[in-house]
């Protein structure tokens, strides 16, 4: 007869280590390509892994299970918000030139989901739109150009190596 233990019956004692928490090395590997950090995958549950938990798990070198209990759609989406999280850093932004208008501000801030959008002229941060900066932009005014509205001053730049303050 095979015996069947459950969590309760078994015990785990701490024991002295030479190795120092900082000095574990605790990577595996997922497939032959995707390393984690942490051996932690979240469930594919309905209940368990949306967008929230997955990014949160990501955050600690582990991966989440997107749930196909979601239509395909949904699930895009999903992915997309993990994919896009990056703390709040944008390290490929999508840009707008200054004399693009309102109305085409809009359509791109709504198709990529984006709150605000950096303004670029010949490579050059002039500005950045935000939602904030139309939202009282009636209907008819749709037609003005992202310059007569945007944010010009104290523009904050962040590189990989540190931070630049472009005041302009």
């Amino acid at each position: 007869m095979e015996a069947c233990y459950s969590f309760d019956d078994i015990l785990l004692l701490p024991a002295y280590s030479n190795i120092l928490p900082c000095d574990a090395d605790t990577k595996t590997y997922l497939t032959n390509s995707i390393e984690l950090n942490i051996p932690l995958i979240s469930s594919a549950m309905d209940t368990v892994t949306e967008s929230g938990f997955a990014i949160a798990i990501a955050q600690h070198g582990g991966i989440g299970c997107i749930h196909k209990n979601l239509s395909i759609d949904e699930q895009v989406l999903e992915v997309r918000r993990v994919k896009k999280y990056e703390s709040w850093i944008v390290y490929n932004p999508i840009t707008i030139s200054p004399d693009k208008t309102v109305a085409e501000a809009i359509s791109l801030m709504r198709e990529h989901n984006y709150s605000g959008i950096p303004v670029v002229d010949q490579r050059k941060l002039v500005g950045i739109l935000t939602n904030r900066d139309v939202r009282f932009i009636e209907d008819q005014n749709m037609n003005v150009k992202v310059s007569e509205v945007m944010t010009k001053d104290k523009l904050v730049t962040v590189r990989e190596q540190g931070v630049n303050s472009a005041q302009q």
